[in-house]
């Protein structure tokens, strides 16, 4: 059963039934919407990257994982590979947590997602993140973030270790930034 998230809305990773769920991928998809030209329209290259920065208590980078990291150091947490125009159906980048392997310092795992090429999110439609339970492969929560805005990057979503598991929280906060070096301050004001 999927759940829509809004900003700020925070869901439990724990069961119904027990237990907590172990692997979950991050789903980011994305088009770029269509240039009206002289002679006709066709659809621009949007190329938008998502990223992972693993954080410790007290808001310290543990490790991240990007394009140019597609594996966090010890393994948990893995970027299947970049997408440099949003092209296809579904989902167009994924980073998938092995929640039971990440390592006990990293207390969360903050998603997020910006446009490597510059263009800003007025050129973006139907883009979205998705938590897929990896074991049974299916969606467990969905977040649109569609919307026009002159912001290149968003803080997607974070993953939390609570005492009885993990959550995840949407944030859906604008930011600016071709990487996920330019987006730090923004995500530390969200930990």
């Amino acid at each position: 059963m999927t759940m829509s998230l809004v900003k700020g809305q925070k869901v439990s990773l724990s069961k119904r039934k027990g237990g907590s769920l172990t692997r979950v991928r991050m789903g980011l998809g994305w088009d770029a919407m269509k240039k009206r030209g002289i002679f006709g329209s066709k659809r621009q290259t949007i190329d938008l990257d998502a990223s992972a920065v693993l954080f410790d208590g007290v808001g310290n980078v543990v490790d991240q994982v990007w394009f140019k990291q597609l594996k966090s150091d010890d393994g948990s947490v893995q970027h299947t590979g970049d997408n440099l125009t949003g092209d296809g159906e579904g989902d167009d980048e994924s980073i998938k947590v092995d929640l039971a392997r990440v390592p006990a310092g990293v207390s969360s795992i903050v998603f997020t997602v910006n446009s490597f090429t510059g263009q800003d999110f007025s050129q973006i439609e139907n883009a979205f993140c998705r938590l897929i339970d990896e074991v049974k492969g299916a969606e467990i929560a969905r977040y649109d973030l569609s919307g026009s805005g002159t912001h290149t990057a968003q803080i997607m979503a974070k993953l939390t270790r609570e005492s009885d598991g993990w959550s995840m929280t949407a944030i859906g906060a604008p930011a600016s930034g071709q990487t996920f070096r330019d987006l730090l301050p923004a995500m530390v004001a969200h930990l």
